[in-house]
C-alpha cells in the first residue's frame, strides 16, 4: 500500500471560504463618504471610534462589510456602533492605517477573517468581534467617572470662555424665511435623529413649523417627504440634492470670519448666506432661530449628553450650555413632543364625535318624548268616552 505524502494531500486540503465579496468605497472622511454611498458597498474608513450615528447609516446602506483603517474602538468612552453593525451581520475589519491608499474605489474585493485580497494584492487583517467590543465596553464604562470628571471641567472653562459671546446678537440677516412667533423645528444628525423625524408626522402636519436642516439634517428631512426651509451648517455632510433642493443656506463660519462651506456652495453655483458664530452647528441654527424671533424651537437628534459629544470629536459642551440657557424654556426635544403632544385633529374628531352622539341621543329623547305624549293623548282620549 502505497503511503500518501505531503504534496497528494494538499490536493485534498479545503480553501477559506470568504467573509464576503464587493465594490469599494473609500472615505477618509466618513460623513463626506456617507453623502453619495450606494447600497451594498464594501467601505473602507478612518474612523477612530466608530459611533451610533455612522453606524446606523452603514446598516441603512446595507454595506456588506467595513474595513477600517483606525482604531474601531479604543475603550475611551462606551459606544454601541460597532456592536450595531455585528448584530446585523456585518463584519468589521481593522487595518494598518498605511494600507489606506492601496484601496482604489469601486475595485472588487474579497474579503477572509485574516486577509483582504483586491486589485492583485494582499493585506493582512484582523476580525473586529463581539468579544472584543466586550472588552473595550468593560474598560470604557470603568473610567467613565473620570472621564466626566474631565468633560465637565472642560464644559465649564468653554463656557467661562465663551459666555460673553453668548450674550451679543448674531449679526444682521435678512432671510426670505419668516420665523417671528413661528413654531421652529431644527433637525441635527444625531442619535435616532431619523426615527424621531419620522414619530413627528403629526406635530408636523399640524403645527406647520419652519423646518431647519442642520447639514446631514436637510437630507432626513428630504427623505421624510419634507423640504427644508433652511440649511445651516458647515456643508459637509449635507448631499448635493438638498443644497439645490431651494432652501436658504446659511453657512457658519468661524468667528474670525473663515467660512470652509462657502467654497462647496460656490461650486455648485448657489448663493449661501456665511455668519460667523462660536460653538457648533446645531448651536448656531438655535441662536439663529431665537434671533430671528421663533416662539418655539423643537429640536431632533440633538446632542445633549457627554457621549454624544465625545463621538462628535468634542471634549465638552461649554457652547451647548450656554445657548440652552439663553433660549430657555422655549427649547423642547421631539422626544417629550411626543410623549405630551396630542394633535389637534384628535381633538376635533372627539370633539365631532361628542356632537354627533349628542345629537343622536337628544333625537332619541325627543323620539321617547313623542311616543309618551302620543301614548298619554291616546289614554286621555279613550277615558273621554273616545272610540
Amino acid at each position: 500500500m502505497s503511503v500518501m505524502n505531503w504534496s497528494s494531500l494538499s490536493l485534498f486540503t479545503t480553501k477559506p471560504m470568504p467573509l464576503c465579496k464587493g465594490k469599494v468605497s473609500v472615505g477618509a472622511v466618513t460623513k463626506i463618504l456617507l453623502r453619495d454611498l450606494p447600497l451594498g458597498r464594501v467601505v473602507v474608513l478612518q474612523h477612530r471610534d466608530l459611533d451610533e450615528v455612522v453606524a446606523q447609516e452603514l446598516i441603512d446602506r446595507k454595506v456588506k462589510a467595513v474595513i477600517n483603517c483606525e482604531t474601531t474602538m479604543s475603550g475611551t468612552y462606551p459606544t454601541q456602533g460597532p456592536l450595531m453593525l455585528l448584530q446585523q451581520q456585518i463584519p468589521i475589519l481593522e487595518v494598518d492605517i498605511s494600507t489606506f491608499e492601496d484601496f482604489l474605489p469601486n475595485s472588487e474585493i474579497t474579503i477572509y477573517e485574516n486577509e483582504l485580497r483586491f486589485s492583485d494584492r494582499h493585506a493582512a487583517c484582523t476580525l473586529f468581534t463581539r468579544e472584543k467590543w466586550l472588552d473595550l465596553q468593560q474598560q470604557a464604562n470603568a473610567r467613565t467617572d473620570t472621564l466626566m470628571e474631565q468633560f465637565i471641567e472642560n464644559s465649564l472653562t468653554y463656557a467661562l470662555r465663551e459666555k460673553d459671546a453668548v450674550m451679543e446678537p448674531l449679526p444682521p440677516l435678512t432671510l426670505r424665511t419668516e420665523m417671528v412667533h413661528q413654531h421652529v423645528l431644527v433637525v441635527s444628525r444625531g442619535r435616532g435623529y431619523k426615527k424621531d423625524l419620522s414619530a413627528a408626522k403629526a406635530f408636523i402636519a399640524d403645527v406647520k413649523p419652519v423646518l431647519i436642516g442642520v447639514d446631514g439634517g436637510a437630507d432626513a428631512l428630504l427623505e421624510c417627504g419634507y423640504l427644508p426651509d433652511l440649511i445651516v451648517g458647515d456643508m459637509d455632510s449635507v448631499t448635493d440634492r438638498a443644497l439645490t433642493c431651494g432652501a436658504e443656506l446659511i453657512v457658519h463660519a468661524y468667528p474670525d470670519g473663515r467660512a470652509p462651506g462657502l467654497v462647496r456652495t460656490d461650486a455648485l453655483g448657489l448663493f449661501a448666506h456665511a455668519l460667523p458664530c462660536f460653538g457648533t452647528s446645531e448651536d448656531f441654527a438655535l441662536l439663529l432661530a431665537n434671533e430671528q424671533g421663533a416662539e418655539w424651537l423643537v429640536t431632533v437628534g440633538a446632542h445633549t449628553h457627554m457621549i454624544d459629544f465625545l463621538e462628535k470629536g468634542r471634549a465638552g459642551m461649554g457652547s451647548t450650555l450656554l445657548v440652552r440657557m439663553k433660549i430657555g424654556a422655549r427649547l423642547v426635544d421631539i422626544k417629550s413632543i411626543g410623549a405630551l403632544y396630542k394633535p389637534s385633529f384628535f381633538w376635533k374628531r372627539e370633539a365631532v364625535m361628542t356632537i354627533v352622539l349628542s345629537l343622536f341621543f337628544i333625537g332619541l329623547g325627543l323620539f321617547q318624548m313623542h311616543w309618551i305624549l302620543r301614548r298619554a293623548a291616546h289614554v286621555v282620549w279613550r277615558l273621554g268616552g273616545g272610540s
